[in-house]
Parts: structure tokens; C-alpha cells; sequence
């Protein structure tokens, strides 16, 4: 394990890319390796041993791929398969986790919004946290069924989108939430269009770039921090077929990638 191999990042689909995206902006010499879950996608209405064998098997292949590190950009994929895959990989993996301690801390109102999947919230790592922080503050929990697919799909702001996000965010307004959280690496996609909905006096806690930094920290810690001088490249795999990933990841990332079908394993089937 070198200081110049890449780091790998998964998620249940394309949320992940708004996680790549803060990756890329922190550390613009890593060459990076994502793989976007979709062919399973939504994970928020699996069960976990199924999420937790997914998990395993996307970072045994970027393992194979090199990787010298691994971010579990999924949230319901934390909570599902975090402590096994630390577990059993030998190298610096950082998780997700939604941001409710910022959100705490930042509050006026003394209520905040949790949007997220169903196993994200009924998970024992948000149940710590909603222990942890919730003594203080008022945490409302929001399950957003649907809103994967939504952005999956690469609609961002159409009408049925809209309807969804109203539906999940103009309760928690009416009980006086002024900070929502992004429980979900798909939701900062729909950031826009929540701030449309909650207008300006309310905060919205997206932990993508927090998650960066502390990828550099742990990168420096164990001295795998690259120093190459050259930009670092991206490389795209998916469990969709190439016809459906293709043009979701290039509307979310870029014109002009290239995905590749990710390879079946025993693990994945």
C-alpha cells in the first residue's frame, strides 16, 4: 500500500457523487475509484444482511482495484455493514454519519430535521446520535421514501419531486425546525430545490465536505496522503446496466465518462 494508489468510495447508487465531489475538491491530486450500487438501489428499504453483503463485496473489489483507502458514502450503509468492514479490511475506511451534532449545535429554534431512509433512521448508529444529541434539541425524524429513486433517475426538480420534498419538509417547518439535515448522499442534489421549499432562514447540514477532511486527516495520519503534482483522475463503475448508469452519473458528474458494469461476485448475487 503506496501513497500513490487511489481511493475507493461506494454508495447504494449515484448519491455517492455529491460525497466525490467534496473528495475532489479536498484532495485534487487523489485518483479516485467510485462505485455506484445502482443495480440494488434504493439500499433504505433492504434488509441489512443484504446491505452488509453488498458492502463487503464493492470493497473487496476496490480492494482488488488497489485501493488505499475506502469512503462508505451511503448512510444506511454505515449503519448496516461499518463495524464488519472495519473489521475485516486492514486499511483507513471513513463513513458516513448524519451531521445531528452540528445541526445541534447550530440551532436557534431548538428544532432540527432529520430527512433520510427508513434503515438510516432505525439503525443503531442513528439511534446513538439521537441519544447523544437529542437531550438538548428537538430532533424530528423524516423518512423520505421515494427520493432515492428520484434522483436515481436523474429528476431533480421535476413535479413529482417537488410533491415529495413538500410533503417530507413543510411538517417539519410547521413544527419550527430552522435546520434540516441531509441523512442521504442523494439528497444534496435536491439541495436547490429543499431551499426553494424551506426558504432562506433555514439552514440545510450537508456532512460531504466535513467527510473530505477527515479522509485527509486519516490519509496524513497513516502516510498515504499523495504528493503527486498532477491532477488526479476518477474512474466509474455500476451495478446498473451501462445504458441507465451512463447518463445519470454524466448529468450528476460530467459529460463525457466512462462507466463500467461492475463485476458479479458469489457475494453479490
Amino acid at each position: 500500500m503506496t501513497a500513490a494508489n487511489p481511493i475507493g468510495v461506494f454508495d447504494s447508487g449515484v448519491g455517492g457523487l455529491s460525497v466525490l465531489r467534496e473528495i475532489r475538491r479536498e484532495l485534487p491530486g487523489e485518483d479516485l475509484l467510485y462505485v455506484a450500487d445502482s443495480g440494488y438501489a434504493p439500499y433504505g428499504d433492504k434488509p441489512g444482511h443484504l446491505i452488509e453483503a453488498r458492502s463487503i463485496a464493492i470493497v473487496e473489489f476496490l480492494v482488488s482495484q488497489r485501493a488505499k483507502a475506502i469512503v462508505v458514502a451511503c448512510n444506511t450503509a454505515t449503519g448496516a455493514a461499518i463495524e464488519t468492514l472495519r473489521a475485516r479490511f486492514p486499511l483507513p475506511i471513513v463513513a458516513m454519519e448524519p451531521a445531528i451534532k452540528p445541526a445541534a449545535a447550530s440551532t436557534r429554534s431548538g428544532v432540527i430535521g432529520v430527512l433520510a431512509t427508513g434503515s438510516t433512521l432505525a439503525s443503531e448508529n442513528f439511534e446513538r446520535l439521537f441519544t447523544r444529541f437529542g437531550t438538548d434539541v428537538d430532533i424530528l425524524i423524516q423518512p423520505c421514501p421515494g427520493l432515492v429513486e428520484q434522483v436515481e433517475a436523474g429528476d431533480l426538480s421535476g413535479d413529482q419531486t417537488r410533491a415529495l420534498l413538500e410533503q417530507y419538509v413543510l411538517p417539519l417547518l410547521e413544527r419550527q425546525a430552522d435546520t434540516i439535515v441531509l441523512g442521504c448522499t442523494h439528497y444534496p442534489f435536491l439541495a436547490p430545490l429543499i431551499r426553494e421549499i424551506a426558504g432562506p432562514s433555514v439552514a440545510i447540514i450537508d456532512p460531504s465536505a466535513a467527510i473530505a477532511r477527515e479522509l485527509r486527516r486519516r490519509l496524513a495520519d497513516t502516510g498515504l496522503l499523495s504528493r503527486e503534482p498532477h491532477a488526479g483522475t476518477e474512474h466509474f463503475w455500476s451495478s446498473a446496466t451501462p445504458d441507465k448508469a451512463q447518463p445519470v452519473i454524466s448529468q450528476l458528474w460530467r459529460a463525457g465518462i466512462e462507466v463500467w458494469s461492475l463485476p458479479d461476485t458469489p457475494a453479490c448475487r
